[in-house]
């Protein structure tokens, strides 16, 4: 079978979304082209978004490779799968401009995961995938469409009826390939996502050694989709990142969900020539395993601190066990170590004082660690949150968090440079 692996051309006028817009390696696809290889099918990588493409260009090369099935994801990379746009806009418009060419089409991402039927029904795909993606792709690239109803974890249409059969998929990290990225496309990754400390000499890339988080924090949208944590093999991520090493790359992201402490990762890793970016929780590094951290080539820390007072973070089910003078003393410390390091803060107005998050913020940078302006908080559908206030998402989620969001606050996140459109504005538009 011929399969068309589509990275939408990205773009995020008018959406909440609080992501990197520059476009990053999509280990999603990297995974299942060699996989769907493996089992015998001629996959080709179409990444309009790393490649430049405008929705025209995308068209006219997928068009020519004649593919038997198209896959469309509905976030930009499994590193913001957590903090998707919540609109569809995009792979709506990317759909249309592919209309007409023959074949199967499949959605994947955290709208397919989290809302299967309605996503089904906005992007007018025959199937969406339930969770992790790669290994049930090369299930339903094995299997006829007539017998579709023994594959778990999609939602497809039988008829005029929507079906969806089982819950979201987990992928087995341990049978998870080795990522082999082309180096055409490495060289045109100059992207070093949440660094600060030099401008890029080379190329950069980005990395997973886990799935997963081990803490329910109730801001997390994780339930759906990358839940249970998992790590994969340290040879296979070694030997990916020894690979993008003589591609010229100097540094990488890893984008594990909650990147924990790990001594025989960071002992190869420090004895390689490269530096890295992570994000984690601070209060999980001691001492000595941020000097380690240091020493093996980190030089970006992005931790999630939440909220100053103990209160605060209980109310967010953070189970910090340190309090703030100790996660404040932990983040100067790391300073000494890694060249940027940033704490995360999120609005809690009637439990964390204006006043004192000023001078604690003004505390940190005195000692060269940035602390953001708290952000307000969107209730992902997938979040413990989502669930605290409406129960499990039905099939108008997004809508509800989106407009709850939009009534709730006046001033977002600092990259929000312009207030957000409502959710129904922004896909009806790409309808139209």
């Amino acid at each position: 079978m011929r399969i068309a692996l589509v990275n939408p051309p990205w773009s995020f006028d008018g959406s909440i979304y609080f992501g990197c817009r520059e476009p990053h390696l999509p280990l999603e696809y990297g995974y299942a082209r060699q996989m769907l290889g493996e089992a015998g099918h001629e996959v080709a990588l179409f990444d309009a978004h790393l490649a430049g493409l405008g929705r025209s260009e995308l068209r006219a090369a997928v068009a020519a490779f004649e593919p038997e099935m198209t896959v469309i994801t509905t976030a930009p990379s499994y590193l913001f799968w957590r903090c998707a746009p919540p609109e569809l806009r995009v792979a709506q418009e990317t759909l249309a401009e592919l209309d007409g060419i023959p074949g199967s089409r499949v959605a994947i991402g955290p709208h397919a995961s989290t809302t299967p039927r309605a996503t089904l029904r906005k992007l007018g795909v025959d199937v969406a995938v339930m969770g992790e993606a790669e290994e049930t792709l090369v299930r339903l690239a094995a299997t006829p469409r007539e017998a579709w109803g023994g594959i778990f974890s999609i939602a497809y249409r039988r008829d005029s009826e929507i079906v969806v059969q089982g819950g979201p998929h987990a992928s087995d990290l341990e049978r998870l390939p080795t990522l082999l990225w082309e180096e055409a496309l490495v060289r045109r990754h100059l992207h070093h996502h949440h660094r600060f400390d030099a401008e890029p000499a080379a190329a950069g890339a980005e990395i997973e050694t886990s799935r997963g988080c081990p803490y329910s924090c109730t801001f997390c949208a994780k339930e759906n989709f990358r839940d249970r944590y998992r790590r994969r093999p340290l040879a296979s991520v070694l030997a990916e990142l020894d690979r993008l090493l003589a591609q010229g790359v100097e540094y990488v992201y890893f984008i594990d969900e909650i990147f924990l402490p790990n001594r025989p990762l960071l002992a190869a890793l420090a004895d390689r020539p490269v530096k890295f970016g992570i994000q984690t929780r601070i209060d999980l590094w001691k001492p000595d395993m941020l000097e380690l951290l240091g020493r093996a080539g980190c030089v970006s820390i992005e931790a999630g601190v939440e909220s100053l007072s103990a209160e605060g973070r209980e109310r967010l089910d953070k189970d910090c066990r340190i309090a703030t003078e100790d996660l404040t003393e932990r983040l100067v410390f790391a300073k000494r170590h890694v060249a940027f390091v940033q704490a995360n803060l999120i609005a809690s107005p009637d439990l964390d004082d204006p006043d004192e998050i000023a001078a604690w913020r003004d505390r940190l940078q005195r000692h060269g660690v940035w602390a953001n302006e708290p952000v307000p908080l969107f209730p992902y559908p997938g979040s413990p949150d989502y669930r605290l206030l409406w129960g499990l998402p039905d099939d108008d989620a997004w809508e509800r968090a989106h407009e709850h969001y939009l009534r709730l606050f006046e001033r977002f996140s600092d990259i929000q440079e312009q207030r957000p459109r409502p959710l129904h504005e922004l896909e009806r538009a790409a309808a139209e």
